[in-house]
Formats: C-alpha cells, sequence, structure tokens
C-alpha cells in the first residue's frame, strides 16, 4: 500500500464517520422527513459516499466512529453540517438538540461551553447563514 493510498483510505474513514454521525441525527427522531434525505443526498456526493456505502451506513450509522477534526475551523464546518441537519425540519426538539450536543462534544467543544455553542450555531440556521458567515460568526461570537 501506497502513502497516498494510506492517506485516500483516511480521508475516507473520516468522511463516513462525518456522515454516519448526520445519519444518527437524521433519524434521531424515528423518521426522516424529505429534507433529511435530501440532505443526506447531497452530502454524501460531497464526501464522496458510495451507493453502497450509503445504504450500509443508513442501516447501521453507529458502525463508524466519529472522527472529530484537529483543526477548529474543519470542528466548526462539520458543526455547520449537524446543525443543518437538526434544523432541516424546522422542528427543534429538545432530543434533536442534546443529540447536536452529543456530537459537539464528539468533535471536541469542550463540556463547559458547548451549550452556548450549540444555541449560537442554531441561531445563526435561523438567520440563514452560509458556511463562510457560520464560521466567521462562531469565531468571532465572543467580541
Amino acid at each position: 500500500m501506497s502513502f497516498s493510498d494510506l492517506f485516500d483510505n483516511e480521508f475516507k474513514s473520516r468522511n463516513k464517520g462525518h456522515f454516519s454521525a448526520i445519519v444518527r441525527v437524521a433519524t434521531a427522531d424515528g423518521d426522516m422527513s424529505p429534507e433529511e434525505k435530501l440532505f443526506l443526498d447531497k452530502l454524501a456526493k460531497q464526501l464522496e459516499i458510495s451507493k453502497e456505502e450509503y445504504e450500509e451506513i443508513l442501516e447501521n450509522p453507529m458502525k463508524y466512529p466519529i472522527n472529530p477534526p484537529y483543526l477548529y475551523t474543519q470542528r466548526l464546518e462539520r458543526l455547520y453540517d449537524l446543525s443543518r441537519m437538526v434544523f432541516a425540519d424546522h422542528i427543534l426538539g429538545q432530543r434533536q438538540k442534546d443529540i447536536l450536543i452529543k456530537f459537539a462534544l464528539a468533535l471536541g467543544f469542550t463540556p463547559g461551553n458547548v451549550s452556548f455553542i450549540v444555541d449560537k450555531a442554531l441561531s445563526l440556521l435561523v438567520q440563514n447563514v452560509d458556511l463562510d458567515t457560520f464560521v466567521f460568526e462562531m469565531q468571532h461570537m465572543n467580541k
């Protein structure tokens, strides 16, 4: 196995872990809305998830671990994806928020401020901000 193959496998594994985390959020309430399904379809293409992998992850999203990114900006990008999934059906129940907090912790956000971070993330989605604005606002929320 070449070095580039090893890198590709690690990249693919991280994408599967990220995608499975979003599938867990989408299926948390026991039902997947058409908007959530559409979001998953688009995200699978972005993350280069094959049709077979997609079906496998839908059947058992717990199979893949959540691999938190090292860089803060990358954690914010993943939080953006997860927050969009939670917000997709515009019905934010406590269970969905609790799951988002759980995944934010898994992404490496600290327990002391994770609720504040999740609340800020969801408030930005209410404003329908794009990824760049989301990352900027999250990085500067204490200023």
